[in-house]
Order: C-alpha cells, then sequence, then structure tokens
C-alpha cells in the first residue's frame, strides 16, 4: 500500500516525495511560537526604576503643565518619559534579536541528517525530508528518526527509556518489529520501513505538548544578575541617603536656584511649586538609582554569547549548551580522538599480509588460490554494516557507504574482485556480533547451504590473531599456528603500526548447523570466538589531517594540555601522535604513552598521578576514557573530550565540555555532548577555545567599562548633591549615559572577535576571579580622573570656564552642559581603553571591527545632536567650539593617562573577587554538570 521496495526504497523523485508529504504529512511536529517583540517590550517596562522614572515623568509634566504653561513646561516631563521610552525600546530591540539567534540555533539542533535508502541508493538527507515509506537503516548510536516497522536486523536493540521511562533495552525482531520514534540504537544494526511521521508520530504527540525553554542561564549570568542585584541595593541605599539629604535642604532653605535665589521658603511657596521642587529632589534619586544599576552587565553576557554562537556555527561549531560557551575558555586539557579528528577520516587499504606473507600489491589477489579469495571476499561482503550500490548502468561506479573503516575495507573488496550483492546472495546471515569498542572486533554467522556454517570475525589484528589456533595458506592448506609464526604475524602488525597504518585481522571458523540454536534462541546466541583460522591482516592509512600539528602546537602555547584517546595499538598510536605533534619525542615510555588495560589497573591515587603525565592512550575503551575524565577533574582541570560514539557518551558527559563529532558522531553522542563539532576537525575544536576564551574576555571588557562610569557618575552626583543641593547630571542626561553604557557599550565590547592574544595566556581558572588586579588598576586610575576634572569643574567651573560675565542661570547651565559633553566624551575614550585591558596599543585590531567604530560614531552624532539641538530636552545649551575643543582635549587626556597607568605593575595574587563577595553562593566551577536534565524544574 505504501508502494515501497524493501531494498530498494521509494523511488525518491520530487512528484513522488510532494504526494507522500501532503498524504501523510512533514517530519516536523508543533513548536511553542517565539515570543513577539511587544513581550520583550513588556519585559522591559516592568523595571522597577524606569516605572519610577515614568511616574516621575507623569508628575512632573503635570505639574510644569500647572505652573508654566503648555509651552514650557511639558519640555522637563516629555523628555524624562522619552529618554525611558528609548531606553525601553533599544533593550527589547536586543534581546528580541537574541532570541531570535537562539530559536534558530535551538532549530539546528534537530536538524538531525541520515541515511535513507531511495531508489536503490543510501543517501544522506535532513530528518524533516523523511516521508512516510522511506526505507532507513539503523546502526548502533542512532537515533529512530520516526514510528516505523523493522524490515530486517540483526541483534537490533532499541533503548526505549525516552518513551516509556523504561530502562530495560528491548531487542527488536519479526516478533516484536514497532520501532517509535526517538528512541535510540542501542546494539546491532537493521533497517526500518518509516510508517508514520511528524505528529502523527508517538514522539511527535508528546513533543507537542511540551514547550522547550531556551531560558537557560549560564553560571556568569547566574553570578553576575547576582552582582547587579548587590550594586543595585547599594545604588538604592545611597538614592534613600540622597533624598533625605536633598529633602533636608530643601526644607530647610539651604537648597539654591542659579540666581542665587532659595528655591524654598516656608509659608510663601504654593502647593504646586512645593511638589514640584519634591518631584525634581525624587527625580535626582532615582535616577542615582538608574546609573548605579549595572543593568548592561547580564546583557553583556547574552549579547556575547548570542554573538559568539552565531560566529562558532561559521567555524564549524554547534553549541548545543550555553555554559559551554564559557567553560571552554577554562579548559586546561583536551582529550581527542585519533579517527577523524586529527586524522582525515579517508582511508584505504594499503598493505596486506595473506596467505602466510606480504602481498605484493594489496589489489592484486594472484597469488592467492581460488578458495582463499572467495573466504576474503565472503568476510567482507557479510561481516560490514556498510553497503555498495552497483548502477544497473554499465560503466558508474559502485557507491560505497558506512563507516570510513568500512568503507575502505569494501573498496578493497571490489578491487579484489568482489561482486558485493552475488556475494550476500550466495549465504544467508543467521546471527550477527556488531563491532564493539570494548571487545574491538565483530563477527556474524552465515549459512552456506546444508550444514555448512562459517562464522567470521573481523577487527584489531593483536586481538584477533590471540584467537588464532591456525592460519590459512595461499593455496588454502590449514596450518597451525606455532610460535614463530605469532612472531612473525606480530612483526608485521608492528611494522605497519610504525608507519601509522592501521591494522584490521580477518579469521573465521566452521560450525555446524545443528549446533546454531533455533530462531526463538538466536538472539542470545554467543558466537564462538576460540579456535579461529587466520585468514589475513590488512593495513589501512588514514592520514593525519593538514594543520592538526599548528593546532596542537597553539593549545601547547595557550597552556592546554593535547591528550590522544584511541582504539588503535600502541605503535600506531605513537606515528600519529609524531606526526600530529602531541609527542615530540618517540621513545618515551610510560605512564607518558599506557595501553587502556594497564591505566585501568591502577589504584585510584596512582591513577590521577598517571593521569597528569599522559599524552597518549593506546588500546583504550570508552570506559578507560572515562576513568581518564574523572581522574583528571579530580586532579583540578577543566576537561573538554571529543567523542563520537554511543560508548563515548559518559566519557562527553562527565567531562566539564563535551564535544561530539557532527559527520561520524551518533545520536547519542551528540546527545550527551554540549557541542558538535560539524566537520569533525581538530583546528574546529582549538577554534572553539578561542571563542570560548573570547566570551570570558568580553565580559570582564565591559565589566571594566560599566563600572567605570557606574562609580564616576555615582560620586560626582552624589558628593554634588550633598553639598550644594544640586546636581551636575540630570535625569535625562543619566539616562543617555545609562543608554551608552549599558546597551551601546555592551554591543560595542561584547562582540570583539577573538584575536591570537587570547592563545598566547594560560587558561583562565575554575576559581579566577571575574575582575583581575588589572582590571581594578584600569578602572580605579580611570574613575579618579574622571571624578577628579569632573568635580573640580562643578566647584570651580564657572571661573575655570571663564564665565563669570554671564549671568548665573546661563552660566550654571553652560559649566553643566560642559561637564556632561565631557562625561560623555570620556566614555567614548573609556570605551576604547577597555577593549584592551593588558595592551598599550589599543587601536590594535579596531579597523576589522566595523560594529564597535558604527557605536563609537553613532555615540558622538548622537551627544552633538542633544548638545547642539535638543537642549530644552536635556536641559542643556549649546557650547562654543573653543568649550567643545577643551571638552574633547580632557577626554582624550585620558587615554594617555591610561596608557602611562598600564605600566603600573601589579601583584600577581588576586585582590578578592567584587562579584564573588556580593554572591558567595556563585563560587561553584563553571557548569559542573548538574544541569542535565533538560525539561524538569528538580
Amino acid at each position: 500500500m505504501l508502494k515501497t521496495d524493501t531494498e530498494k526504497g521509494i523511488s525518491g523523485d520530487n512528484s513522488d516525495l510532494t504526494a507522500r508529504q501532503t498524504t501523510f504529512g512533514l517530519n516536523t511536529y508543533p513548536r511553542k511560537k517565539g515570543r513577539s517583540f511587544l513581550a520583550f517590550v513588556w519585559d522591559a517596562c516592568k523595571d522597577l526604576t524606569l516605572i519610577i522614572l515614568m511616574v516621575a515623568a507623569a508628575v512632573s509634566l503635570a505639574l510644569g503643565i500647572t505652573t508654566e504653561g503648555i509651552k514650557e513646561g511639558w519640555y522637563d516631563g516629555a523628555s524624562i518619559a522619552f529618554a525611558v521610552l528609548l531606553v525601553v525600546f533599544v533593550t527589547a530591540i536586543s534581546d528580541y534579536k537574541q532570541s531570535l539567534q537562539f530559536q534558530n540555533l535551538n532549530e539546528e539542533k534537530q536538524n538531525i541528517h541520515l541515511e535513507v535508502v531511495r531508489g536503490g541508493r543510501r543517501i544522506m538527507v535532513s530528518i524533516y525530508d523523511l516521508v512516510v515509506g522511506d526505507v532507513v537503516p539503523l546502526k548502533i548510536g542512532d537515533q529512530v528518526p520516526a514510528d516505523g516497522i523493522l524490515i530486517n536486523g540483526h541483534s537490533l536493540s532499541i533503548d526505549e527509556s525516552s518513551m516509556t521511562g523504561e530502562s530495560t533495552i528491548v531487542h527488536k525482531d519479526q516478533k516484536s518489529p514497532f520501532l517509535m520514534s526517538g528512541c535510540k540504537v542501542a546494539d546491532g544494526y537493521g533497517t526500518m520501513l518509516v510508517t508514520a511521521v511528524g505528529i502523527n508520530t508517538e514522539w511527535g504527540l508528546l513533543m507537542a505538548s511540551i514547550s522547550e525553554d531556551s531560558g537557560e542561564e549560564t553560571p556568569l549570568q547566574v553570578r553576575l544578575n547576582g552582582a547587579a542585584t548587590f550594586i543595585g541595593m547599594v545604588g538604592l541605599s545611597v538614592a534613600l541617603g540622597v533624598l533625605v539629604v536633598l529633602l533636608a535642604r530643601y526644607f530647610t532653605g539651604h537648597t539654591y536656584d542659579p540666581d542665587g535665589s532659595v528655591q524654598y521658603v516656608k509659608g510663601k511657596m504654593g502647593v504646586g511649586q512645593t511638589i514640584h521642587g519634591v518631584v525634581r529632589i525624587f527625580t535626582v534619586a532615582v535616577t542615582i538609582v538608574v546609573v548605579a544599576v549595572p543593568e548592561g552587565l547580564p546583557l553583556a553576557v547574552t549579547l556575547t554569547l548570542a554573538f559568539s554562537m552565531r560566529k562558532m556555527m561559521r567555524d564549524k561549531a554547534l553549541v548545543r549548551r550555553l555554559s559551554a560557551c564559557e567553560t571552554m575558555g577554562s579548559a586546561t586539557t583536551i582529550c581527542s580522538d585519533k579517527t577523524g579528528t586529527l586524522t582525515l577520516n579517508q582511508m584505504t587499504v594499503v598493505e596486506a599480509y595473506f596467505g602466510g606473507k606480504k602481498m605484493d600489491s594489496p589489489e592484486n589477489p594472484q597469488t592467492l588460490s581460488a578458495n582463499v579469495t572467495s573466504l576474503i571476499v565472503e568476510a567482507i561482503a557479510q561481516n560490514t554494516s556498510g553497503s555498495i550500490f552497483e548502477p544497473e548502468q554499465g560503466g558508474q561506479e559502485p557507491e560505497v557507504t558506512g563507516s570510513p573503516t568500512e568503507k575502505a575495507i569494501l573498496s578493497w573488496g571490489l578491487k579484489l574482485g568482489m561482486k558485493f550483492n552475488e556475494t550476500r546472495l550466495k549465504s544467508s546471515i543467521l546471527h550477527v556480533f556488531p563491532f564493539n569498542s570494548e571487545k574491538k572486533r565483530g563477527g556474524v554467522a552465515v549459512h552456506l547451504g546444508s550444514s555448512d556454517v562459517h562464522i567470521h570475525w573481523k577487527g584489531a589484528a593483536e586481538i584477533v590473531l590471540d584467537s588464532c589456533t591456525s592460519w590459512l595458506d595461499a593455496d588454502g592448506s590449514k596450518h597451525s599456528m606455532t610460535p614463530e609464526k605469532v612472531a612473525e604475524f606480530k612483526k608485521f602488525i608492528e611494522d605497519m603500526a610504525a608507519v601509522s597504518l592501521r591494522c584490521v585481522a580477518f579469521a573465521y571458523r566452521t560450525h555446524v548447523m545443528d549446533d546454531v540454536p533455533n530462531e526463538d534462541q538466536r538472539a542470545d546466541w554467543k558466537l564462538p570466538e576460540d579456535n579461529l583460522i587466520m585468514l589475513g591482516i590488512v593495513g589501512i592509512k588514514d592520514p593525519c589531517r593538514p594543520g592538526v600539528r599548528d593546532s596542537v602546537r597553539m593549545c601547547t602555547a595557550a597552556g592546554i594540555k593535547v591528550r590522544m584517546v584511541t582504539g588503535d595499538n600502541l605503535q600506531t598510536a605513537r606515528a600519529i601522535a609524531l606526526e600530529c605533534g602531541i609527542l615530540t619525542d618517540p621513545n618515551v615510555s610510560e605512564p607518558i604513552i599506557i595501553e587502556g588495560k594497564t591505566f585501568r589497573a591502577l589504584p585510584d591515587l596512582e591513577r590521577e598521578e598517571a593521569a597528569e603525565k599522559i599524552s597518549v592512550m593506546g588500546r583504550s575503551s570508552p570506559n578507560d576514557k572515562l576513568l581518564l575524565v574523572k581522574a583528571l577533574r579530580k586532579r583540578g582541570h577543566v576537561v573538554a573530550v571529543t567523542g563520537d560514539g554511543t560508548n563515548d557518551a559518559p566519557a562527553l558527559h562527565e567531562a566539564d565540555i563535551g564535544l561530539s563529532m557532527g559527520i561520524q558522531g551518533t545520536e547519542v553522542a551528540k546527545e550527551s555532548s554540549d557541542i558538535i563539532i560539524l566537520d569533525d576537525n581538530f583546528a574546529s575544536v582549538v577554534r572553539v577555545v578561542r571563542w570560548g576564551r573570547s566570551v570570558y574576555a568580553n565580559i570582564q571588557k565591559f565589566i571594566q567599562f560599566q563600572l567605570t562610569v557606574n562609580i564616576a557618575a555615582l560620586i560626582i552626583n552624589v558628593v554634588a548633591a550633598v553639598s550644594s543641593g544640586n546636581v551636575p547630571l540630570n535625569a535625562v542626561q543619566l539616562l543617555w549615559v545609562n543608554l551608552i553604557m549599558d546597551t551601546l557599550g555592551a554591543l560595542a565590547l561584547a562582540t570583539e572577535p577573538p584575536t591570537d592574544h587570547l592563545m598566547q595566556r594560560p587558561p583562565v581558572g575554575r576559581r579566577e576571579p571575574l575582575i583581575t588586579n588589572i582590571m581594578w588598576r584600569n578602572l580605579i586610575i580611570m574613575a579618579l580622573f574622571q571624578v577628579s576634572v569632573l568635580l573640580t569643574l562643578n566647584f570651580r567651573g564657572t571661573s575655570l570656564l571663564q564665565l563669570k560675565n554671564d549671568n548665573l542661570a546661563h552660566a550654571d547651565k553652560v559649566k553643566n552642559t560642559f561637564i556632561f559633553n565631557t562625561f560623555v566624551l570620556c566614555q567614548v575614550f573609556n570605551e576604547f581603553n577597555s577593549r584592551k585591558p593588558d595592551e598599550l596599543n589599543i587601536f590594535k585590531g579596531i579597523s576589522g571591527n566595523h560594529l564597535f567604530i558604527c557605536i563609537i560614531a553613532i555615540t558622538v552624532v548622537l551627544q552633538a545632536l542633544i548638545v547642539e539641538f535638543l537642549g530644552k530636552f536635556a536641559s542643556t545649551v549649546k557650547l562654543s567650539w573653543q568649550l567643545w575643543l577643551v571638552s574633547i582635549g580632557l577626554a582624550f587626556f585620558s587615554w594617555p593617562l591610561a596608557l602611562v597607568g598600564k605600566l603600573i605593575p601589579v601583584p600577581d595574587r588576586p585582590l578578592g573577587d567584587f562579584f564573588a563577595c556580593c554572591c558567595p553562593g556563585s563560587k561553584k566551577a563553571p557548569d559542573d554538570k548538574e544541569d542535565k536534565a533538560e525539561h524538569s524544574d528538580v
């Protein structure tokens, strides 16, 4: 009824696919819609300080119009309201854009690519393009992409815990053929027929009822949120103190207008004028809170994470968990796979040892008898999870699919003259033992007809050799495996391994059909693996990736130790490690280069000590990798691990940062990882480290910038308010400064691209304070300069700016405008200084950051617009060109001052982390892997 050929699948032409999608639906399910822009505007409006300012603006507007008339009285209230709305909309736009980016990345995470059989060929398609009627090959580690039924399978076991909640692995066969979407293949392989997709599947119905919450907060965000709250409380306390002082001065007649007259005279002031004065004082106190609360801190983290995630996608890294971006910058060691990560994963058979001797050419079987060649071809064709598509039209090359190792062996089989489909039809598969990374081999039992059964094994050469009691000569005669012959085989394996070849051995044994369990019991049959007959060994070349040596060197310079963990034997591992630069001395011994079983046998304490020294681990099982990760973490390392197999999942989960492979990685591995390396390249892992360090560095830059502004603005207004009853920076001006330092400042500094300088310093420690001694030095110097200059101008500005001849009111306005202008321009230069906290050349690489230049230009243009044309709204007056030059000169002077400050040495010992003091509960190491339950609250 589905018009599907169980061998060749559907035809796969566009009209057929469209018809199936129209009839049965798409393989997608309804997702919860993202929040609208208005929702973000509403969130931004909920800020308490902005609500208070809006109330103050409304009262000021009403009183202003009542007392001064509609023409003049609306400026103060309207300007505050406009400034508040500007802050609200800029914040909302920024948050909305980041949420869209996170949403797009989230969809990309769900976009699995899988193999399907269409028109007799295996092709890769997106999971979203799967249709009912598709034939899908499944292997260990895959996710079942839709609901369906088993066509055929060998030792196929499914982990249905995601659907049923039961942890038992369910065996699938013709009696139990139903497969549910979202489940994982735990063992074996097979093919399935898709019968339902999308919302019609069990998984689709489940996912449609779950709203995926992407509101994950990273450890750094939690830490900075706590800090922002603490600083806000300090700011609120200071503002309340200032409010009490200003009200006391106002009602006792110690607050004066610019012309020198007392603002409040008891008994002579109307109720409206008194309320107006009180509202003005109240607005000053609220603006102190506005400028004190560093709302930009959490925003900067969000911005830099969103920016980094988007750029990392271009660098072939898909981030699954936000916290991994931060943690990657702290990585002290990378435990990397060899195959496909350090090497190209483009395997070819280059040497062969069959008939008891090395073949002159691995592609020339003429020295072997027809019987031996037939056995080799049978072993290749039947003991494989790969496939060969042989086009019906002559002249076209056969298409080989499967894992790189399988493809290499199948391609070699074709050169031996193997007819894949014909060979498979000559015998039938009785039972399969899928390749196992623990045992390093896989086997198959095939029925040749009558009572003849062959059991073929294929796997790691020295392990298969240990099970062999005899070997096959070139003419097909069987000989006992003497110690001399074992030594000869081992010598050949060592010679191949020394030139970095992967050695795979083929062996078989005969069996009697009467001894094979019947079909009902065959699922539990353990294939015999003793008394094997050695057929031969092939050496597979997997060249080192270009650029890996440079990447390893870069990691070493950055204080990150690269360790290679591989299933290959020690000789092959040593050869590749020397080629990649992980080892520099070919004569190193244990524990620098160690075998998995040796490491596994060590007592806990010795294992931890050995883990520190290990550079290469050969013949390792996934459990050995897990033990290595645990030992390194106990020693205080921040560990990144690469993995691609199902059995790598525990190590990926245990590590601080799990990096799965996007091409060769199984779905189980990807789900257990934090970051997916889309091109399986070690160089991409190094780029992830650069981005991780960039995230942390950008946050530090912004903290330095923001706290400098916070401290300076707070001190200036508090000192001026307490001493004179008036403040040089009013509500609208402080809101504008708040906009510069919060949103625009975060956008400029949080989107700085990573530099090579980041990879020339050691990793950031788990407990290292966010504000380093270098940052404290820069911050204090800049804040002291700004406070000194602006307070001097506040108290002596009239004489210094030669305004004594002006009337008092105008002189005061010019002085305050000059202070405001100088303060904003100081922040422009402060932003440049913050780009390079520990470098003298603050303009290095500036031409490459167009966004930074753009934001600086926008800030300067808007500042000139406010001072020169919008004076009525911001309570400013136009400045002469001479005053503009003086203002620019004072701000510019902060640059050489900062350069001189950078020459002052700082102590190595941390002075203490201000943020840790604010929220001591946040001292937890970044991402301790306690947030893995994705949909739960507890």
